[in-house]
């Protein structure tokens, strides 16, 4: 009997076929059409499953895992099933991600190589059903990048378009979508919006009892105490929407719309509108004055009403503990104070100084930021720390400077190496890609903070100057200014008000930076 030759025994000994483990990858970018039985995410995915399906020989399976994104943008990584795919992919759990074509996985070209040094890192492998190209060779990843180039020309050809159509619908006062406007219906034929007369009137009394609290909060808190609510209106799927309590964002929100006033605002210019004004004109400027006036926080001045020029800078030295500001009556006079946190929250045996009349301590204050106009000891002391902490800043501002110059020398030097080793199917191209990748990132941040960086300033006898005229001019202004404006002014030049009752010593902390910002943007 003949032994078996080694050939012989090789064909005889089936080989076992490795399983490769199948993630489908669907994405649609509008959520319009979802809800039908069979849908774009449907198709995608059962022309995935039918190519897994041809494969079978060579041992692929499709993951029982669904990763389906609807209504996401390619032009974004920030969708949930993708984030779970790329999890699933970094515990091995995939062995090939399988999409209907490429720009269903981004249409970024960024994005996608992030996408691509992921799955190279893991040794999963990229497959695109209706487009047939190979990853481990340079011409397959030149078929790869210029697919990606037509998907993000396109993407942002379309996204283009459609800012320009809206454009000109803006410019032509029409709705163009969104959600939608207290005050307002949707004109069921589409295109414009409709008074709601009942809730025009609560639109209106927003608006007027803003101007009564002049504070966006203190606003917010009477609406919700009444049971206002923000819009609130049925989808076409006949799901309910809005209907929130107001906060201050939502409130701001209301309050800076043009559009209750029968205008469009697009791009900071403002155009008639197709659909009727609800509030009256005179009574938007007034809030929109309001609103520049107290401040994007809509009131945080206005709350101030008491005039208390230290609030938020008064501290208890003994305790470290803010000292607020409350006041009592007797009769029509009433009376200020400033109080130790600590001593309230704790009693007042717990706290040396307690309490301060708020007028005796806010005229010290003033006094000494006078004297700094006035007593040329005093000024020349300012104007050295101003110096020397201005000196401070600029060194570590340089030394930042040139090491983020340095850091980018050497990165693109490194890109360059990169790039010319990409083309070699040497094994190393998963390495480079993730590694170009970060090199890219870390050098679009270093260059936007370079560009943050000031250029160093001159503390020259002229700009010295600047700031004793600055400090000069406080005392006879000082009078002229409204309490809001004083308050403004002592919070710009003093960091910290440090009392001791116990010792009867107040110990004043000024911020040089705010005292070179009085010389440049001036008190009044």
């Amino acid at each position: 009997m003949k032994t078996p030759t080694a050939r012989q025994r090789t064909q005889a000994t089936p080989q076992a076929t490795k399983s490769v483990r199948c993630a489908i990858y669907t994405r649609k970018s509008t959520e319009e059409g979802l809800d039908q039985a069979f849908n774009s995410l449907d198709a995608q995915r059962e022309a995935a499953e039918a190519y897994i399906a041809s494969q079978k020989h060579e041992g692929w399976t499709c993951v029982p895992d669904r990763y389906d994104d609807g209504g996401f943008s390619g032009g974004s990584m920030d969708r949930p099933a993708l984030r779970r795919l790329l999890a699933d992919v970094e515990a091995g759990r995939v062995d090939a991600v399988v999409v209907y074509k490429v720009d269903r996985l981004s249409r970024s070209l960024l994005d996608f190589s992030r996408i691509i040094g992921a799955l190279d890192q893991q040794g999963v492998t990229f497959v695109s059903v209706t487009q047939q190209f190979n990853t481990t060779t340079s011409m397959g990843r030149l078929t790869l990048n210029i697919l990606l180039s037509f998907a993000q020309f396109e993407r942002e050809t379309i996204a283009e378009r459609t800012r320009d159509k809206m454009s000109a619908a803006r410019r032509k006062g029409k709705w163009i979508g969104g959600s939608p406007l207290l005050g307002y219906d949707l004109d069921p034929n589409g295109g414009r919006l409709l008074v709601n007369e009942a809730e025009a009137v609560h639109v209106r009394g927003v608006f007027g009892l803003y101007l009564e609290t002049e504070s966006v909060l203190e606003t917010a808190r009477e609406l919700n105490r009444r049971g206002w609510t923000a819009k609130r209106w049925v989808t076409r799927a006949d799901r309910e929407r809005g209907g929130k309590p107001f906060t201050k964002g939502t409130l701001f929100a209301l309050l800076t719309n043009a559009t209750y006033t029968g205008q469009v605002d697009f791009r900071g210019t403002v155009y008639p509108g197709e659909h009727a004004g609800i509030v009256d004109a005179a009574v938007w400027e007034r809030v929109q004055r309001l609103l520049r006036r107290n401040g994007r926080a809509g009131g945080q001045a206005a709350r101030n009403k008491h005039g208390a020029l230290l609030s938020g800078l008064l501290r208890c030295g003994p305790c470290d503990s803010g000292m607020t500001h409350t006041y009592s009556q007797k009769g029509e006079r009433r009376y200020r104070y400033y109080v130790c946190g600590h001593a309230r929250q704790h009693g007042w045996e717990t706290c040396p100084t307690k309490s301060i009349p708020a007028g005796e301590i806010e005229r010290f204050v003033v006094d000494r930021i006078r004297a700094i106009g006035t007593d040329p000891v005093l000024t020349a002391e300012v104007l050295a720390k101003v110096r020397s902490e201005t000196r401070a800043r600029m060194d570590v501002l340089v030394r930042e400077r040139v090491g983020l110059e340095l850091k980018l020398f050497r990165w693109a030097a490194e890109i360059k190496d990169l790039v010319g080793s990409l083309p070699r199917p040497n094994g190393k191209q998963s390495v480079a890609t993730a590694r170009l990748v970060e090199l890219q990132d870390m050098t679009a941040q270093a260059e936007a903070r370079l560009a943050e960086i000031p250029p160093a300033e001159n503390t020259d006898e002229g700009s010295e100057k600047d700031l004793v005229a600055a400090l000069r001019r406080f005392d006879p202004i000082w009078e002229t200014l409204s309490p809001r404006e004083q308050a403004r002014i002592v919070h710009l030049l003093v960091e910290q008000v440090a009392y001791d009752g116990e010792k009867e010593t107040v110990a004043i902390t000024f911020r040089p930076t705010g005292i070179k910002a009085l010389a440049e943007k001036g008190i009044a």
